[in-house]
């Protein structure tokens, strides 16, 4: 896994992180990294989203727009 801009990976949920949560619903996922899921980077911060949460929002994650308009 590559690190964010600026070579930091602060806010990450990743394996050794502890579990990864979808930032929208609080769904906790299978394993450590779960590869259907959607990552997306919030002012530095990477958030996950479920299958279910990026599906319902897929027109605002393509449009660009921030989980905080959805």
């Amino acid at each position: 896994m590559t690190s964010l801009p600026g070579g930091t990976d602060q806010g990450s949920s990743t394996a050794g992180h502890g579990p990864v949560v979808c930032a929208r619903c609080g769904t906790h996922a299978d394993g450590p990294e779960p590869v259907t899921w959607t990552c997306s980077v919030e002012n530095g911060v990477r958030q996950y989203f479920c299958d279910t949460c990026s599906r319902e929002n897929l027109r605002a994650i393509e449009g660009r727009l921030d989980s905080s308009w959805w």
